[in-house]
């Protein structure tokens, strides 16, 4: 699925100049999201669905390079198992090493390749950026790593767009070819088609699999690759808030007996 927007060349190849000076998109729906808020945490199943939708359907044009396998089982992400993880990440092919002979290709000119292990970091769907732009009509799907933070609106933009298919264009929106209407995209076309239907995955966990549910999972677990050690980061602040707050009891107490017979 194609949810950011592009840059350079494959923005150009997907907003025509009279979409680019149409600023009346919708903003993001305001729904709600476990991590919210200075208390707020990932929620675990959801984290584990959203992947899912992630590697069902995400991945087919979508890269996540700047993940590493052995980041599903650490504590404050998805925190599959040891062997769960292990097994997604065998479940991906790599580019190999060069062998013995120093050869990088088979004798019928394949790219070696070899099983994922923890140390890797998720492979891309194309071999390379023209191969994607080629499948692609010309633009080029963003990595997904850090597009929560990559866009105004963060996960509720993120959501809205995948959630945002099937309206009527209005009248006085003139539709270009091989484009999608979306309110809540830049210029409210997109070159993108509707990724998500209803049961569009069998979630693990039994949940229904509806667009919304869909939409929020994978929303949650892009947060989560955006921005891994937000758990902790809040954790830290909330111990450097009580510590600061007993400190100034401290000093304040200090103060007053240094001070009671001053007067």
């Amino acid at each position: 699925m194609r949810i950011a927007l592009p840059l350079g060349l494959a923005f150009a190849a997907m907003v025509s100049t009279a979409a680019l000076a149409d600023d009346t998109n919708l903003p993001p729906k305001d729904v709600s999201f476990s991590f919210e808020g200075p208390f707020g945490h990932y929620d675990r199943a959801a984290l584990q669905r959203g992947f899912q939708v992630y590697k069902e359907v995400c991945s087919a044009c979508h890269s996540l390079n700047r993940v590493a396998f052995h980041t599903l089982d650490e504590s404050g992400g998805p925190e599959f198992s040891e062997a769960e993880m292990k097994a997604i990440a065998a479940g991906y092919q790599i580019d190999a090493d060069p062998n013995e002979q120093g050869d990088i290709f088979d004798a019928k000119g394949n790219r070696l390749k070899r099983a994922g292990t923890p140390s890797d970091y998720f492979p891309g769907p194309f071999a390379n950026e023209n191969a994607a732009r080629a499948a692609n009509n010309g633009a080029l799907p963003p990595d997904l790593s850090l597009i929560v933070k990559e866009r105004a609106g963060g996960a509720h933009y993120v959501y809205s767009i995948l959630t945002g298919f099937g309206q009527k264009p209005p009248a006085d929106v003139k539709m270009q070819t091989g484009m999608y209407y979306n309110p809540y995209f830049p210029g409210r076309q997109i070159a993108m088609p509707p990724p998500l239907t209803d049961n569009q995955v069998t979630f693990n966990d039994g949940t229904k699999a509806t667009v919304d549910q869909e939409a929020h999972d994978v929303a949650t677990f892009l947060s989560w690759t955006s921005e891994p050690k937000m758990e902790e980061r809040k954790h830290l602040g909330f111990d450097v808030m009580i510590f600061l707050l007993a400190l100034s009891g401290l000093l304040y107490l200090s103060y007053r007996r240094v001070w009671k017979d001053a007067h």
